[in-house]
């Protein structure tokens, strides 16, 4: 990609809160995250979700354009190699009904040249999605929280590892939290979500 075009690109660069990667004026821990801490420690997010990152992540995702890849794994690569290297990088699972339609999950593509790239062991199968729940969009934060809620299953002793959940898209952040849950449950001492674009407020 070109310079031009790598600076059109919606980087996010804003103050955000650690946590869950939503904008704090100097970047400290935010309100909901001090009163509610989700599973999950913190959040590395390449992009702002919104032109033209919305556009290539759908081509992407619903066109089968894979050779976006790279486009959207580098940034969070390079973003990622700054901070502490977990243990392992676990793309977020599909049910098996939707892998089937898509054809391949978004997130292990994604994740597979970032482990390559920074020497992180990949375990795609350490978690299964075991119902193939209705889209989150449109829904509440409150909705989505009960949507997800049991939707994942792990059977892998991860006691005492730290481990990155590596998703396409974080809104509210309730399907991460799901899945930091779960991981927890097994053992997993520290869980980071590591996402291409952050939803953010209007």
């Amino acid at each position: 990609m070109c310079t031009g075009c790598n600076a059109d690109l919606s980087h996010y660069r804003v103050p955000a809160c650690p946590v869950c990667a939503l904008p704090t004026p100097n970047g400290q821990v935010c309100g909901a995250c001090l009163q509610h801490p989700p599973a999950f420690e913190r959040t590395l997010a390449a992009f702002s979700y919104h032109f033209p990152i919305d556009r290539l992540l759908h081509a992407f995702k619903y066109s089968g354009n894979l050779a976006l890849t790279e486009i959207l794994a580098k940034p969070l690569a390079k973003l990622a190699a700054d901070h502490p290297k977990p243990d392992f990088l676990m793309p977020m699972p599909l049910h098996p009904g939707r892998l089937q339609e898509r054809g391949f999950n978004q997130s292990l593509e994604i994740a597979k040249p970032i482990s390559r790239w920074l020497d992180i062991p990949l375990i795609a199968d350490a978690c299964q999605r075991t119902r193939d729940t209705p889209s989150q969009a449109g829904l509440k934060w409150k909705e989505r929280r009960r949507n997800v809620r049991g939707a994942f299953a792990c059977d892998q002793d991860l006691s005492g590892k730290r481990i990155a959940v590596l998703d396409d898209v974080m809104t509210t952040g309730a399907t991460l939290n799901e899945i930091s849950r779960i991981l927890k449950e097994r053992g997993a001492a520290e869980v980071s979500a590591w996402v291409v674009a952050r939803t953010l407020p209007e």
